[in-house]
């Protein structure tokens, strides 16, 4: 199980290299924090997300082709040109280029070849779908969708909704209940549209949205080579199958607790969820290996899918297949198929006015898919040493806050905390980048078919994770690759993992003082190592087992906090016509408000041993407690369209960014001290929530 930071946009190298790009005179420029970038004319106790992000917003106007812009975007635009100049230099074709030069760069010129790849059409999907227009009878169903499993990306991610993939997600993880035994997941799936409310909310804007699908998947079937109106039918079609899919699958809510999803099931079990499915021939055709058992993480999805199995016709799941063949191939295939998979996708359901421009797409699609292989060249250029050193220490820091933090609860009993302190010291700090590099050798990448070059990458990683099944678990393996703006914990593993991308500027640097740093990357240390103590991350132990180590008083006490923050945090949403649901969001807003606080908590304690008072105004007038709520609030400044942000609440467990900033706040005396904040005002809570 694995929880992340925010925003797959969101954050993203050290301080001298950042300082040499932003002398040069071409190629983006990094932001660096600056706390005079507050409003003064503004009251920082009525809004202070407003009052530190104002001037911000009014001179960083939303780009035309993002659908969030925040204070990294910059950032994320240089991390994506050093990888540009590493895959440019890597495709130069030198006879002298190692394998992992080869991969990269052949990846990119087969990528960035715009007009090779649409004069191909489809000439490199027309086997696919030839494949699927072949099936004789439904009992070959298992035959073609372990193929697609194999080819279109990502069966095995689980994401917070479903999986990614038709029919379901298959993949490896660690069991719950035994984090040293690796097993196989069954996961939910199905799907074409971001989760199943999409499919079963009944407002207008949720009806307009299917109307748009059901055109989309249309246009997309036209341009596969189907008639017209058989496209329409189709279309029509495909959204009744997948609309009763949404119907019989767990909801988002129910899906953070993992105890809804720790089903053990025998093969013989799961055939008898969906008998109408050929389990073992799919096991044998994509060469999944015996697990100890299976964990099913929805059986009535499986029963419900048996159900819909029976009602539709070969021509339908016919006609599923080559929609979601269409769908998973498209941002790799010809201008029209990229141009239609963009309106829908990008500009329908998150307000996306204009593409990025080809070379960013093709570093992101390197990135997801030989991510370890580009991301050397990254760490290479832009954490030294001397980076992750401090950067390990701020870790230490923030890790100690929690002790004494966990020392000082009221609330919580000896027995209880004791086993609370004995996970917090077992967590292991990732930080950077891998201790060992994936090995790529068996991916076949050519110059020749970007397309091919997708399906090939795909199956490899298909291939490693079932691989993992019935071997030791690696402890040392990353889930995200060294140039992303991102960050998470893992609760099996007990980890946090934070790559090289977000500890750069404006959230992480070197010779920034201590409190820019403690209320930038350090509230996010915090926020990390608080999920293993969220009301999700609570439930593993220590050694990442599914395992109730809290007495029953400390476990009601705990709900009655966590409570206070789901009700918190369970609001309106105006600019995006919805209501956050803060049971969605709990993990996530828990982390956030405890993660400040020991964050602070540890920026206390370093500027005590540095001799520096935290309330004495600095040359720049502001006090270290203030610089530590602006830089906070810095990391959040968060320009969005209404679409992305009605898409996010209805479907991801983080909150929007304002209420990252003025729902934490208002429930710390600390930056009401740091601010003259008085009782009464917005950002003083009466009923102020606090778990950690």
């Amino acid at each position: 199980m694995k929880t992340t930071r925010l925003l797959v946009l969101f954050f993203a190298g050290c301080f001298l290299l950042a300082a040499r790009a932003q002398n040069a005179s071409e190629g983006p420029k990094l932001q660096h924090f600056d706390p005079n970038q507050a409003d003064r004319s503004l009251d920082p106790c009525q809004d202070f997300y407003k009052f530190a992000c104002g001037k911000w917003f009014a001179a960083n106007p939303i780009p035309a082709d993002q659908v969030y812009w925040d204070t990294s975007g910059d950032l994320e635009k240089w991390n994506e040109t050093v990888l540009r100049e590493t895959m440019e230099k890597a495709s130069a074709n030198a006879p002298d280029r190692t394998p992992v030069q080869q991969k990269v760069g052949d990846f990119w010129a087969a990528c960035i070849d715009e007009k090779a790849v649409n004069q191909a059409g489809n000439r490199d999907l027309a086997p696919e779908l030839r494949r699927i227009d072949a099936l004789h009878s439904k009992s070959e169903l298992a035959d073609e969708l372990a193929h697609l499993h194999m080819t279109v990306p990502a069966a095995w991610e689980f994401g917070n909704n479903a999986a990614r993939a038709p029919f379901f997600g298959f993949g490896s993880g660690q069991d719950l209940d035994n984090a040293s035994l690796v097993v196989l997941f069954v996961d939910q799936g199905g799907m074409g549209l971001p989760g199943r409310d999409f499919y079963l909310k009944d407002d207008a804007k949720s009806s307009e949205i299917r109307s748009q699908y059901v055109s989309h998947v249309s246009k997309m079937l036209a341009l596969s080579g189907e008639g017209i109106g058989q496209a329409d039918n189709d279309a029509a079609m495909i959204l009744t199958m997948e609309t009763a899919m949404a119907k019989v699958a767990m909801d988002n809510v129910s899906r953070r607790d993992p105890k809804n999803l720790n089903n053990k099931m025998s093969l013989a079990q799961l055939q008898a969820l969906t008998p109408s499915f050929a389990w073992k021939r799919y096991l044998d055709l994509v060469g999944a290996p015996a697990p100890d058992h299976y964990l099913v993480t929805s059986p009535e999805f499986f029963k419900g899918l048996e159900q819909i199995l029976q009602q539709h016709p070969l021509e339908h799941w016919q006609a599923y297949l080559r929609w979601h063949l269409v769908h998973g191939s498209a941002p790799y295939l010809a201008k029209p198929f990229v141009d239609e998979n963009f309106d829908f996708y990008a500009h329908t359901l998150v307000g996306a006015p204009e593409q990025l421009p080809r070379w960013r797409r093709c570093v992101r699609a390197a990135d997801n898919y030989l991510g370890e292989a580009l991301g050397q060249a990254y760490v290479e250029r832009a954490f030294p040493p001397e980076s992750k050193r401090q950067a390990v220490q701020l870790v230490h820091d923030v890790e100690a806050a929690l002790d004494r933090d966990i020392d000082s609860l009221d609330w919580m009993t000896p027995d209880t905390r004791k086993q609370a302190q004995g996970k917090l010291h077992s967590i292991e700090d990732k930080i950077g980048y891998p201790d060992h590099w994936r090995d790529y050798s068996s991916v076949a990448i050519t110059r020749d078919s970007y397309l091919n070059n997708v399906h090939a990458a795909t199956a490899f990683e298909f291939h490693r994770q079932l691989a993992k099944v019935g071997k030791p678990v690696d402890r040392s393996e990353w889930g995200m690759t060294p140039p992303t703006i991102n960050a998470y914990y893992d609760a099996q593993l007990n980890t946090i993992n934070f790559p090289a991308g977000i500890l750069q500027p404006p959230s992480f640097e070197p010779q920034a003082d201590a409190a820019v740093n403690y209320g930038g990357i350090g509230a996010a240390i915090g926020h990390e190592i608080t999920h293993g103590f969220d009301d999700e991350g609570r439930k593993f132990d220590a050694n990442g087992n599914l395992h109730d180590w809290w007495t029953s008083q400390d476990a009601k006490a705990y709900e009655e906090r966590g409570k206070c923050i789901a009700d918190q945090y369970t609001q309106d949403v105006p600019e995006a016509g919805v209501k956050q649901d803060g049971r969605l969001t709990q993990g996530e807003d828990t982390a956030d408000n405890g993660g400040t606080r020991i964050a602070f908590m540890a920026l206390q304690a370093r500027l005590q041993k540095d001799g520096i008072a935290l309330d004495a105004k600095g040359a720049d007038g502001w006090t270290a407690r203030q610089r530590f709520f602006l830089s906070y609030a810095n990391s959040w400044c968060t320009e969005a369209r209404p679409e992305a942000i009605r898409t996010q609440v209805l479907t991801n467990p983080h909150s929007f960014p304002r209420y990252r900033v003025n729902n934490v706040v208002s429930d710390m005396p600390e930056f009401q001290q740091a601010f003259g904040c008085k009782k009464g005002t917005p950002m003083v809570r009466e009923n102020a929530c606090r778990v950690w």
